[in-house]
């Protein structure tokens, strides 16, 4: 007989979604360096103790918490629905990652920063391009680029194109109105590289 599965989160996902959501709290008051094992535990409401069971320091709090986060980012198949024309795809798929930008920025800006040191953050942050990049050489091929090897292929300009965003977003999400100008600069660039764009 096969395990139920359960409809509501346990109590220990409870906790470490708790755990998750202090560290981000905590990031938006102090940042990630002075950030600590005791207070991340504090802001969770439990015991540093109780903290080790589920992370076994704040590295591994900063990488769930990416992980977390870039969830978000990944784009699939559904965000280059085949019925819409390439630029509303391009346009849905650059205005979600402004979201998880203005929602997430400190999370983010804190992968960028701890990739270097944390190989694990690194990882998931390569991932998530990586993924965004092969939905949207889709979406290029689809739109009539060329689906070739080669520094004009379709891959090679979508993965230009993806860090392109990444750093951008990166930089404009410390600016007050710089993530909707850097969306519409974004949304433009990507746009002109499409045929007839």
């Amino acid at each position: 007989m096969a395990a139920k599965r359960r409809d509501t989160p346990s109590k220990g996902d409870l906790r470490e979604q708790a755990i998750l959501d202090a560290a981000e709290v905590l990031l938006e008051r102090e940042r990630a360096e002075p950030m600590t094992v005791e207070s991340i535990a504090k802001g969770a409401g439990i015991s540093r103790g109780s903290l080790y069971f589920y992370f076994g320091s704040k590295q591994e709090v900063l990488a769930a918490l990416v992980a977390r986060t870039v969830a978000r980012l990944h784009l699939d198949d559904r965000s280059a629905d085949p019925g819409l024309p390439a630029h509303d795809v391009v346009r849905r798929a650059v205005e979600n990652t402004a979201r998880t930008w203005s929602e997430h920025g400190l999370v983010m800006r804190a992968a960028v920063e701890f990739g270097p040191e944390v190989p694990e953050i690194a990882q998931l942050w390569r991932d998530t391009i990586a993924n965004n990049t092969t939905a949207m050489t889709r979406v290029l091929v689809a739109a009539g680029l060329p689906d070739e090897d080669g520094p004009t292929g379709a891959a090679a300009l979508a993965q230009a194109l993806c860090w392109m965003t990444e750093r951008n977003f990166y930089h404009a999400s410390t600016q007050p109105g710089g993530l909707d100008r850097a969306t519409e600069t974004m949304v433009e660039i990507w746009c002109r590289v499409l045929p007839g764009g």
